[in-house]
């Protein structure tokens, strides 16, 4: 039998281009299309590009693992991690990429104990959450859950706790462990070894289904996304089913040209619409980064956002699932984990650690509210890197506290300087830079009765605001 190929559309010549549609179309629908479209179709391009790297691109320095297999994560984030800003040191990585086309894709957990905080976030090519394994979610017992594309349909079978309906095709399988302190890692990577995906072929022991078609995957990097954006995004629409909130853009880019599976030809358009075609992609990238500006709520000096969700979330919000994708593709819901970020002191003022100490405190009783753990991490100001110190500490959180030194009242202060604050202090030292300063607070399982931080920016704790020292 031969093998059906689904080539790129990136890489298609000499056949009849679809971009006859624009010939159609005034300067400024054009324009208007081309900015609803960039907007729309940004975190589905910057989707494929990781995928590119990760799952197909074996010659990739980002290459993790082909699709279906996952890919472990055995140490924990330091300095020398440079490919991803603002490292995560608390939870050591398991992902990979599924590929739902030719049957669904099982996960299987370990039983985990009840002190360990666990995630698994499925997130498909729309960016959408579209469900959770984990501590929270489901529970510490072990457990085989299934993982379907959209255009599975059946009863469960036996054995599966639950049924993820994915609503692309390809989809990333995000698992968090948490690491207790860095002496633990032999004990996360046990539990990394435990987690497990296959086809529900292979789970079931039955004969697979024939095999999806070969893909010849379009190259992509920053600058091909760039030239071949609406290439890309054509590409992708063919693995992802119009949802009812679509229809309308996908409508409007099927009149410029831009179609599921078929190609794009920007070459073929005339000067004046390459002109406005770029004017509008350039606008769209703009408004998508005005909106990230407004994303979060100012508390204190923090930002704090709700900025990802599952479809019905963002319910066709194409700017704000847009600006969540540039804020950190792949981010959680509120509800598994919430993060508060800051650069500055309460009245604006820039964190730089080459010129102040700062403290931040938290007074008896409020610590950041969670069900899991928290912890405060630092970066580097202008790089967003983890960065060197002379006691390799780059975060502080709650399993420290224990062994850190509380105030007479009760309350817990953190020193956040260059320099030792003294053995006596030390405990509490959380490393800053020689520069500008980067915090980043994880609420792992925030708590939904007060004090909570949900909803983001409305809860009734607040983070407190960082305090230079006199």
């Amino acid at each position: 039998m031969k093998t059906k190929v689904i080539t790129s559309v990136a890489l298609v010549f000499g056949l009849a281009l679809t971009t006859a549609h624009a010939a159609d179309l005034t300067l400024a629908e054009t324009k208007a299309i081309a900015e609803e479209g960039f907007i729309y179709g940004l975190p589905i391009v910057m989707n494929y590009g990781v995928m590119y790297e990760y799952a197909v691109d074996k010659n990739s320095s980002q290459f993790k693992a082909p699709f279906n297999k996952l890919y472990n994560m055995r140490r924990v984030a330091t300095p020398e991690d440079t490919a991803v800003v603002t490292p995560n040191s608390d939870t050591p990585y398991s992902l990979g990429f599924i590929d739902l086309r030719a049957e669904p894709i099982v996960i299987s957990v370990p039983a985990m104990e009840r002190s360990r905080y666990y995630s698994v976030q499925l997130c498909d090519g729309n960016t959408f959450n579209y469900g959770y394994i984990g501590t929270r979610a489901t529970g510490p017992e072990a457990g085989d859950y299934m993982v379907a594309g959209p255009d599975w349909k059946g009863e469960t079978p036996p054995g599966i706790k639950k049924v993820f309906m994915s609503s692309t095709q390809f989809s990333i399988v995000i698992f968090r462990t948490q690491l207790f302190n860095p002496t633990d890692m032999p004990n996360v990577i046990k539990i990394q070894n435990g987690y497990k995906t296959q086809p529900l072929s292979a789970f079931l022991k039955q004969p697979a289904p024939s095999v999806a078609p070969v893909i010849n995957f379009p190259k992509i990097n920053k600058e091909l996304a760039k030239t071949g954006f609406f290439d890309y995004l054509a590409f992708q629409l063919q693995f992802a089913p119009a949802g009812p909130e679509e229809k309308a853009i996908r409508q409007k880019l099927a009149r410029l040209g831009v179609e599921a599976g078929k190609p794009f030809d920007f070459k073929a358009l005339s000067s004046e619409q390459k002109a406005a075609l770029l004017e509008g992609m350039k606008a769209g990238e703009a408004k998508v980064k005005q909106t990230l500006d407004t994303l979060g709520k100012n508390i204190n000096g923090w930002i704090v956002s709700d900025p990802d969700g599952d479809r019905a979330f963002f319910n066709g919000n194409w700017p704000k699932r847009a600006a969540a994708a540039m804020a950190g593709i792949y981010g959680n819901d509120s509800a598994e984990a919430t993060y508060p970020l800051t650069k500055t002191l309460p009245d604006g003022e820039p964190l730089d650690g080459s010129k102040h100490n700062y403290t931040l405190s938290f007074q008896a009783g409020q610590l950041p509210p969670v069900n899991a753990f928290w912890s405060v991490t630092m970066y580097d100001g202008k790089s967003q890197l983890l960065i060197k110190n002379p006691i390799n500490r780059y975060l502080v959180n709650s399993p420290m506290v224990p062994n850190m030194k509380k105030n007479a009242d009760g309350s817990l202060t953190l020193y956040i300087q260059k320099d030792s604050p003294g053995k006596d202090k030390e405990s509490n030292w959380l490393p800053a830079p020689n520069d500008l300063i980067y915090l980043v607070m994880r609420l792992y399982w925030p708590k939904t009765e007060p004090p909570s931080i949900l909803p983001p920016g409305e809860g009734t704790w607040k983070p407190p605001g960082i305090v230079r020292v006199k």
